[in-house]
């Protein structure tokens, strides 16, 4: 799962893997309880005799380790959850980022283009020969310059 990329079809197989294993230790701690309710009862009860009294004390001492172990197997599986989502979260970032970019690109341009497609009887550089290539110029110039910006930056890695 450490891997720089990891598609959606391995994200998704590691969080099955991750639910069924959470879903063993759950079954796991569910018999260890049934098992330590049925051993308290039988020693309650007094149906034992000293000597299965005091295997029955050994047993429930068992129970009790192997319950701290899956509590500690929980917190660890609840662990990896978490990591195999915010992996998850870390690549659906880069998309959004990416998205982000071109639309802050773009923007610039649809503004310039929108300004010049406007019918207003005044616009003097529509009448010089310059002023189509300086709209194209500077649609060109607004997309390269947050390109750049973001490239120095390293948003676009």
């Amino acid at each position: 799962m450490l891997k720089k990329d990891v598609n959606d079809a391995e994200a998704g197989e590691v969080l099955a893997a991750i639910a069924r294993e959470e879903d063993l230790n759950g079954r796991i701690r569910r018999n260890v309880m049934d098992t330590r309710r049925a051993v308290s009862f039988m020693m309650r009860s007094r149906m034992l005799s000293a000597e299965q009294f005091e295997e029955a004390r050994q047993i429930l001492r068992d129970i009790d380790s192997l319950d701290s172990h899956t509590a500690f197997l929980f917190d660890k599986i609840n662990f990896l959850m978490d990591a195999t989502v915010g992996f998850i979260n870390i690549n659906q970032n880069k998309i959004i980022k990416i998205f982000s970019v071109a639309s802050v690109a773009l923007l610039p341009p649809t503004l310039i283009a929108s300004i010049y497609g406007m019918n207003f009887k005044y616009m003097p550089e529509l009448s010089q020969t310059w002023g189509y290539p300086l709209a194209l110029g500077l649609m060109a110039a607004s997309v390269a310059a947050p390109f750049i910006y973001f490239r120095r930056k390293g948003w676009l890695k």
